[in-house]
């Protein structure tokens, strides 16, 4: 071979690989698959600078006192709440009536989801009436259920309770239909038991519409929670509102409502909570 040749051989020692290493431009990874970045001061921010031109526009006039009180009126009406003690009164009758009808209407809605899914006996006898039942305004039937439980606590946990059965039923089925069929079928294969497959397979794929379905009846069951409360109820959260409504105090009545929308983030962050821990294999 010539000199020539051999100069023009190509260096394929370890010193010209380091070279190539140090000269390659790194790619940015592009993977992501649409992952969200968190901005956790954005929402903070909005919220006060809608407070702040709520307040400015009560004190120059321009929103009418009597309409829409200032929100520094507002505040005036929570701290007396709070001052008196009230707040606690009408939140634990409304937390109480809250978790227990929401907790076995969800229940009882993701075991009823789970039999439409898994078994076609089920699918045939559960799903027509699911379907004939879920649109009637279960708040028309709170008279119904005095009836039937009294105009105690039993009609408003019943309410809540049949509010958030049906769109937990329709999550979790759908999220079982959704599970992919090859992941499954991939388990049959593998010889997995059809209990293995449940728990380890449909379950795990119908967990983000059914955690989706938590917050759709939270957000039901808080409207028919009020709804309940203003039908013979002595203390909620409902109560409150409609008294201070009768009234015409729209400071109590917009403090009552900021109570319930605190509510609403709380249970809110809760279940954003659980879908980060159940759902961390996504990322």
């Amino acid at each position: 071979m010539s000199l020539d040749a051999m100069n023009a051989t190509p260096d394929t020692s370890t010193d010209g690989k380091h070279a190539a290493r140090r000269d390659a431009r790194p790619v940015p990874f592009r993977g992501g698959g649409f992952r969200t970045k968190k901005f956790g001061y954005v929402g903070p921010l909005i919220f006060i600078i809608l407070i702040g031109l709520w307040e400015l526009g009560s004190q120059s006039g321009i929103i009418s006192p009597i309409a829409l009180p200032a929100p520094s009126e507002v505040f005036g009406a929570f701290k007396d709440l709070v001052q008196t003690g009230q707040i606690w009164t009408h939140l634990q009758a409304s937390l109480y009536r809250l978790s227990v009808g929401w907790f076995f209407g969800s229940l009882l809605g993701v075991a009823a989801g789970l039999a439409i899914g898994l078994f076609s006996v089920a699918r045939a006898g559960i799903s027509p009436i699911v379907s004939a039942l879920f649109p009637i305004p279960k708040i028309a039937l709170l008279p119904l259920f005095i009836v039937w439980f009294g105009i105690g606590e039993g009609s408003k946990v019943a309410t809540i309770l049949f509010g958030t059965f049906f769109p937990m039923v329709i999550a979790t089925y759908g999220g079982v239909d959704n599970v992919d069929r090859n992941l499954i079928r991939m388990g049959q294969s593998f010889g997995l038991s059809w209990l293995s497959i449940v728990r380890k397979i449909i379950i795990p794929g119908a967990l983000p519409a059914i955690l989706s379905g938590f917050r759709i009846s939270a957000s039901i069951a808080i409207v028919l929670l009020v709804a309940a409360e203003m039908i013979g109820a002595q203390y909620g959260i409902g109560a409150y509102i409609l008294t201070a409504g009768a009234i015409f105090a729209t400071d109590q009545l917009i403090a009552g409502v900021a109570m319930l929308s605190v509510l609403g983030l709380t249970v809110g962050w809760l279940i954003g909570r659980a879908e980060q821990y159940f759902l961390n294999w996504r990322t």
